[in-house]
């Protein structure tokens, strides 16, 4: 059995990233593990590991991701979701999603964001949740994101009403954030009470594994990481000839490239379809940024 590939794994409940990490290098025995796409301890859904070598393959993954959430008016956290202390209460049983519906568009396309003040990241070398436990006040650095979509799902009324969305965003987008914003917008205040990422980096919730699962398949001996060229589709493809096959394993510049592809980033592979690894092209040279080199 390869265990060079990548493992969609469902993250559970409660569990950090890194506890994630933890848990599969002990299970498969295999020091080089690493994980993309960092989710917090109370959200669940697809966290992309990568196994052996192919944690080098990591920086290339797509960005684009996608959130089930659901948002609860009235309440603002410390956290910016449940899992922080209740800074203020409004109870607001007239908010209609009418009200909602009419504000969601000023959180579409390219918009700024500060992030959550107990979040992973990093103010002069320090993450900025280390800083607040510290009870050290520092304003989180304003960043662009950008988000594609977001569709209603479900809108339940009450004290404090519940809205259900769906959003599709790129890296670095905080979902708290948006909560947080929105509610702030409605003038009634709002945090993140559940969130699930149904797709990260070009793996998706249907075909991910829970850690139990993960488990069984390992005690039957029949666990098979996905190849490792299975997320890079976003990427076009090239194939190599003999020598110039050899020369890329051997982490030279091929020359006198012909394509059509106008692509930064290039999958290479075999004549017979053996993936060799990502290659930037810059004119007529196909430079090697990742060799990989196949397990037989």
């Amino acid at each position: 059995m390869s265990l060079q590939g990548f493992l969609n794994l469902n993250k559970p409940f409660g569990w950090t990233s890194h506890d994630c990490v933890a848990k599969v290098r002990k299970l498969l025995h295999l020091k080089r593990v690493g994980h993309a796409g960092t989710l917090d301890p109370a959200a669940t859904g697809v966290l992309p590991i990568a196994l052996g070598k192919v944690t080098r393959l990591l920086q290339y993954l797509p960005s684009y991701k996608a959130y089930n959430a659901t948002i609860r008016f009235g309440i603002t956290t410390t956290t910016d979701d449940l899992q922080g202390e209740v800074i203020k209460l409004c109870a607001c049983p007239e908010l209609k999603l009418e009200n909602v519906k009419d504000l969601l568009s000023q959180f579409l396309g390219k918009i700024n964001q500060i992030p959550p003040s107990y979040s992973a990241i990093q103010v002069n070398g320090k993450r900025l949740y280390d800083l607040a436990r510290q009870g050290v006040a520092v304003e989180a650095p304003v960043r662009t994101v950008e988000v594609f979509s977001i569709n209603v799902l479900n809108w339940r009324r009450g004290e404090f009403p519940e809205l259900d969305v769906a959003i599709a965003c790129g890296t670095g987008t905080y979902i708290r954030s948006i909560a947080r914003d929105l509610g702030e917008a409605l003038h009634v205040g709002g945090t993140l009470a559940a969130l699930q990422r149904t797709v990260s980096s070009g793996f998706n919730l249907a075909s991910s594994v829970s850690i139990d699962m993960l488990e069984t398949q390992i005690q039957a001996g029949n666990f098979q990481p996905t190849s490792p060229d299975q997320p890079l589709q976003h990427f076009s493809k090239i194939n190599l000839s003999g020598d110039h096959a050899l020369k890329w394993r051997q982490g030279q510049r091929v020359a006198k490239i012909t394509t059509k592809l106008n692509a930064q980033y290039l999958r290479v592979y075999t004549e017979d379809n053996l993936f060799l690894g990502i290659g930037e092209l810059k004119d007529n040279l196909l430079i090697p940024t990742m060799v990989f080199e196949p397990v037989s």
